[in-house]
C-alpha cells in the first residue's frame, strides 16, 4: 500500500454467484500489488454501504483468510438491489471525495452496471476524476458485449448434475413419480435453463424438454412432448425458466407479480407448479415441481475451475484496466478461436451494456421440438469445467 496514493473501493451488488469472491479477490490482490493505489476499501453492500459510510479494510485481511473466502460462494461484502435516487448519487460522489477514492470497482450484473455508469456520470458533473471499472457476474449470462458472465459456468454445472439427478431418479420410481419438471434461474433469458442438457448423452437422458424465455411457451406442445418422452422412456424431465412465458404473458394468466424490485424487475410465482398440474391432469400421473432457488448460485461443490479462474482474471483486468486511464467501461470474456477452448479480457463501454439483456442466439434455439440445438452445448460445455459423469444403467 501506498499511503500517498489514491485510495480504491470495490462494492458488490445483485445475486450472489459461486464465484463472486473470486473477483473480490482478483481486483483487491492486483490493486495491492500497484503503487498507484494506496488503500483498498470494501463497502458493505454495494451502494447502500457507500452511502452510509460503511466500509471494510481490505488490506488488513491475510493471505489464508482470502484463500478461505475466495472459496466461498455469495458475496463477502453484502450485496444489494437497491437503485440510488439522482440525489444519493451526489452524495455518494462526495463521500467518494472525502474517503479519497479515485478508483471504483462493481462487481455486478446489469442493474450494477446501470448504477456505476450513472455514478461515473454524477462525478463528472462534479468534477470528481474517478476511474470506474464495472467486472461483470451474473449466473443468468445475459449481459451484452461479452461471451458470457463469471458465475453462469459454475451455476450451469449445477442445473446440468442437478438434471441429471433428477433423471435418473425419474427413470427409477417409474409410475409412482415418473414426470419431473425443474425450474430454474434465468429472469429474462434462457442461459441457465438450457445448461440442463450439459449432461445428457443419448435421447432417454434427461432433460426432454425445455421451456425458455426466448420461445413461448405452447401449453398443448408442452405436454405433447413431456407425453411423448413418457410413452417412449416411461419417464419424463423438463426444465423450465423462472420467467419461461405462454402465448398471452404469464403461465397459469396469472400477470399480477408478487414483487416489484426497485430497479422495476417483476416477480412471479414460478411455472412450473402450473406445467405440472397441467402434465399432471393431462396424463394422471404423478408430476413433480422441483425449485432448487438459490442453492443454484450457492452450492460449493459445483464450482467450475474454468468459471472460478476466469472470475478472478475479470477482476484483475479491472485493475490493470483503471491504470491504463480507462473509466466508465465493463470488463468483458473474450472466447478466442481455434479448437481449444482459451479466454482473454477485453473492454465494453458501459453505456452499452446497462439496461441491455442478451437472450440467447436463435441458432442456439430449436422451439419446434423445445430444446436447444448442439451448437449452445458446444459454447456452454467448456465453461462447467471438468467433464460431468456419464448416466449408467444396468440396461
Amino acid at each position: 500500500m501506498n499511503s500517498g496514493a489514491p485510495n480504491a473501493l470495490i462494492l458488490q451488488s445483485g445475486g450472489g454467484t459461486p464465484v463472486l469472491n473470486r473477483s473480490l479477490l482478483g481486483v483487491a490482490a492486483e490493486a495491492s500489488n500497484r503503487s498507484q493505489i494506496g488503500g483498498i476499501l470494501g463497502a458493505r453492500r454495494g451502494i447502500e454501504g457507500l452511502l452510509r459510510d460503511e466500509f471494510v479494510d481490505l488490506d488488513r485481511l491475510s493471505k489464508s483468510a482470502w484463500t478461505r473466502l475466495a472459496a466461498m460462494p455469495a458475496a463477502a461484502l453484502g450485496t444489494t438491489r437497491y437503485r440510488p435516487s439522482d440525489d444519493e448519487m451526489v452524495l455518494a460522489v462526495e463521500r467518494l471525495r472525502e474517503i479519497g477514492v479515485r478508483f471504483c470497482f462493481f462487481i455486478g450484473g446489469n442493474d450494477s452496471a446501470g448504477s456505476a455508469h450513472r455514478l461515473g456520470a454524477a462525478a463528472r458533473t462534479a468534477g470528481l476524476p474517478l476511474s470506474i471499472i464495472h467486472v461483470p457476474k451474473t449466473i443468468d449470462n445475459d449481459l451484452v458485449l461479452t461471451d458470457h458472465t463469471p458465475g453462469y459456468g459454475s451455476a450451469a454445472r449445477f442445473v446440468a448434475l442437478a438434471t441429471l439427478g433428477a433423471g435418473l431418479d425419474a427413470e427409477a420410481m417409474g409410475a409412482e413419480s415418473p414426470i419431473t419438471i425443474i425450474e430454474v434461474m434465468g429472469r429474462d433469458a434462457g442461459w441457465l435453463a438450457a445448461s440442463a442438457v450439459l449432461a445428457k448423452r443419448e435421447e432417454r437422458d434427461a432433460p426432454h424438454v425445455l421451456g425458455l424465455p426466448e420461445t413461448p411457451v405452447d401449453e398443448d406442445r408442452f405436454c405433447e412432448l413431456v407425453e411423448a418422452a413418457y410413452s417412449r422412456f416411461g419417464f419424463a424431465v423438463a426444465v423450465v425458466s423462472e420467467k419461461a412465458r405462454g402465448h398471452k404473458g404469464a403461465l397459469g394468466g396469472d400477470d399480477e407479480p408478487l414483487y416489484v424490485d426497485s430497479f422495476g424487475h417483476p416477480y412471479y410465482d414460478g411455472p412450473a407448479r402450473y406445467l405440472a398440474s397441467l402434465v399432471s391432469r393431462r396424463l394422471s400421473v404423478r408430476v413433480r415441481d422441483e425449485k432448487p432457488g438459490t442453492i443454484q448460485r450457492s452450492f460449493i461443490p459445483s464450482v467450475s475451475h474454468v468459471d472460478a479462474r476466469e472470475a478472478e482474471a475479470a477482476g484483475r483486468a479491472a485493475v490493470v484496466q483503471a491504470l491504463e486511464g480507462r473509466t466508465d467501461c465493463m470488463v468483458t470474456l473474450v472466447r478466442q478461436a481455434g479448437d481449444q477452448y482459451a479466454c482473454t479480457t477485453g473492454s465494453a463501454a458501459l453505456e452499452q451494456v446497462a439496461g441491455q439483456v442478451r437472450p440467447m442466439p436463435v441458432e442456439y434455439l430449436d422451439a419446434d421440438i423445445c430444446f436447444v440445438t448442439d451448437a449452445f452445448a458446444d459454447y456452454a460445455r467448456p465453461l462447467i469445467g471438468r467433464p460431468l459423469p456419464r448416466p449408467a444403467r444396468v440396461n
